[in-house]
């Protein structure tokens, strides 16, 4: 089994810059694609719609990428569904932001991702996969949000999220989070011990 030491996803205390910014039409509404880039040269992802600045109570989705969800469609997990829930809900909004987030394995990478999904082919969960492999549970970390959202001047935020860590974190961070909109998935036979295990182990509300 690896115990390789991973970087984490965002450094402690991490600058950002904002890099370049272009109209993005999809199929769930009009955005526009703004490119963030650390310190560590580790790149961000953002979609936002409507004027932002100073606004409060903004819908935001903090997504953690997802290869084998977001672009496989696996049924493994519920990632697709929810960045499809929240690309059409602030898609419909008058305005809003998607931060895609380079946590890929909730911050493992890819490759030690598909080594968690062997030892779960073997009987472990999610986390007692990523325990095995020598890592947390949980290697995310938000300053990057936290400081991109200060650049694009959001007053506050509702966070799309089943995940009360990323409000705990934020709200550390100096974001205002003045209300959580539920991303309710209904369970398949492929990922239903994986929300069973992030409502029983990660404290997720669903």
């Amino acid at each position: 089994m690896s115990t390789a030491p991973v970087l984490r996803p965002v450094a402690q205390g991490s600058t950002v810059r904002h890099v370049a910014s272009a109209w993005l039409p999809t199929r769930h509404g009009d955005f526009r694609i703004q490119g963030f880039v650390d310190e560590e040269g580790q790149e961000y992802a953002v979609l936002t719609r409507g004027d932002v600045a100073d606004a409060e109570d903004v819908p935001v989705r903090l997504h953690s990428e997802c290869f084998t969800g977001d672009v496989m469609g696996s049924l493994r997990c519920d990632c697709q569904d929810q960045l499809e829930v929240s690309l059409r809900f602030i898609g419909r909004s008058e305005r809003g932001v998607i931060l895609y987030m380079p946590h890929e394995g909730r911050g493992i990478g890819l490759l030690n991702k598909i080594r968690a999904y062997a030892l779960q082919e073997r009987g472990l969960d999610t986390v007692e996969a990523n325990l095995a492999l020598g890592f947390d549970n949980d290697l995310r970390t938000w300053e990057a949000a936290a400081a991109i959202l200060r650049i694009l001047q959001v007053r506050s935020v509702r966070l799309l999220t089943n995940n009360p860590d990323k409000i705990e974190a934020l709200t550390g961070l100096g974001i205002r989070v003045t209300g959580r909109i539920p991303l309710r998935m209904k369970p398949t036979r492929y990922n239903r011990r994986y929300l069973d295990t992030k409502r029983d182990k990660c404290g997720h509300l669903l």
